[in-house]
């Protein structure tokens, strides 16, 4: 307990010394940072919406099956600082790490303690200290993409940042993939990029080919195809054509809720990128804005969408989950799918787990208590936990003590 104790006040040290860039973010209200391990009753106050499976449900159970006995539970949570938000999340298994990524800097953790190793920022070789995405790519390299700063390189120890003048898209860089003959994949508000990591060097640029040129999602799947999520719905590569998925082709749940149509479409000025999903206080809706993607283990692939909820891919047909299935937000930022085949769904309320049967929902000021219920990043860990990246901290879920 004490090495947790340690890295929670290293944490709360961390954003004290950091200075933190304009962040634009204005959809949810400011969270005091908060360092707590839940007790045992609160433990148990698990929230669990279980819902009579629909199609899409049922599709998804056929290839997803939940193999623990028990459900996972809050463990404890990690303040970085009120108005710090964590945008990324990456898990190093070469070096036993995890990276986060903050609007404030990266902070290094050990793997098996839990204590701090490091915390960057521009001092140290960063590009800029609002690190909207991070990578590990195969062969340990640390990739961190920046809001205005360009992408950084960190290996054996060196730091490298690319611009626009070595041949990358966009200061901008929100996303990143790796493609299976090796390559890297950038995503950018201005397109997206191949890179080298033989050469070093960009190899191409697309934007006219893709449905949308604001990339926020990257992932291959094992065909070699390349799925990038866009503010205009999904552009796939299948390494000689593309192909464009969009609202109209199924990605998105319909708006049964009447929520006002986001303006927010990409097709205007930087300003209007301020990533704010309320309109005079209302969730908006622009279900073709595709904030994250995953290739699932059975191939599926999935998008998580701007007021449509999450969407999932079986080759022939796109299909929606929603709240109305027991999804805690449709608003859906982060996707993961751990060891055991769980989907992990980082909503605009909450955080989901789906067993492709049952719900269970972890949300603010309840027993099992996030931080705060815009649920940004989310990756599983080697070790069976979930780490969920919100604004002010970071909260650990697993089946542990």
């Amino acid at each position: 307990m004490s090495q947790r104790f340690t890295l929670t006040t290293l944490l709360l040290l961390s954003a004290l010394s950091l200075t933190a860039c304009s962040s634009g973010d204005s959809d949810s209200d400011a969270v005091a940072p908060t360092a707590t391990t839940q007790s045992d009753d609160a433990q148990q106050a698990e929230k669990v919406a279980t819902s009579d499976a629909s199609p899409a449900s049922a599709a998804v159970a056929s290839n997803t099956a939940a193999t623990r006995s028990s459900l996972p539970r809050v463990l404890e949570s990690f303040g970085v600082g009120d108005g710090v938000f964590v945008r990324s999340l990456a898990v190093d298994t070469h070096d036993q790490s995890i990276w986060v990524g903050t609007s404030a800097g990266v902070l290094e953790i050990d793997l098996a303690s839990y204590d701090m190793r490091a915390i960057y920022s521009r001092k140290d070789g960063l590009a800029n200290e609002y690190v909207f995405s991070i990578m590990v790519d195969s062969q340990g390299s640390k990739w961190f993409g920046t809001n205005g700063g360009g992408m950084t390189r960190y290996r054996n120890g060196e730091w490298k940042t690319f611009f626009p003048m070595h041949g990358l898209a966009d200061y901008w860089v929100y996303s990143f993939g790796e493609a299976q003959d090796g390559s890297l994949w950038v995503g950018t508000w201005g397109g997206a990029n191949q890179f080298s990591r033989t050469d070093d060097k960009f190899t191409a640029t697309y934007v006219k080919e893709l449905v949308n040129e604001w990339v926020y999602g990257i992932a291959s799947d094992d065909h070699g195809r390349m799925w990038l999520g866009t503010e205009g719905g999904i552009s796939m590569f299948d390494g000689t054509r593309w192909h464009g998925f969009t609202h109209e082709d199924g990605i998105g749940a319909p708006n049964k809720k009447n929520l006002p149509v986001s303006q927010n479409t990409g097709l205007g000025t930087r300003e209007r990128h301020d990533l704010s999903v309320l309109s005079e206080g209302q969730q908006t809706y622009n279900p073709g804005y595709v904030f994250s993607v995953l290739v699932a283990a059975d191939s599926k692939v999935w998008a998580g969408t701007w007021g449509g909820g999450v969407s999932f891919y079986d080759g022939k047909t796109w299909q929606n989950l929603t709240t109305e299935d027991g999804l805690a937000g449709d608003i859906v930022y982060s996707i993961a799918q751990d060891s055991d085949g769980i989907f992990w769904f980082g909503t605009n309320n909450g955080l989901s787990r789906f067993d492709g049967e049952a719900w269970q929902t972890f949300s603010k000021g309840t027993g099992n208590g996030l931080i705060d219920d815009n649920v940004y990043t989310v990756i599983a860990l080697p070790s069976g936990e979930v780490w969920a990246g919100t604004r002010g901290g970071v909260t650990r879920i697993g089946y542990g003590e």
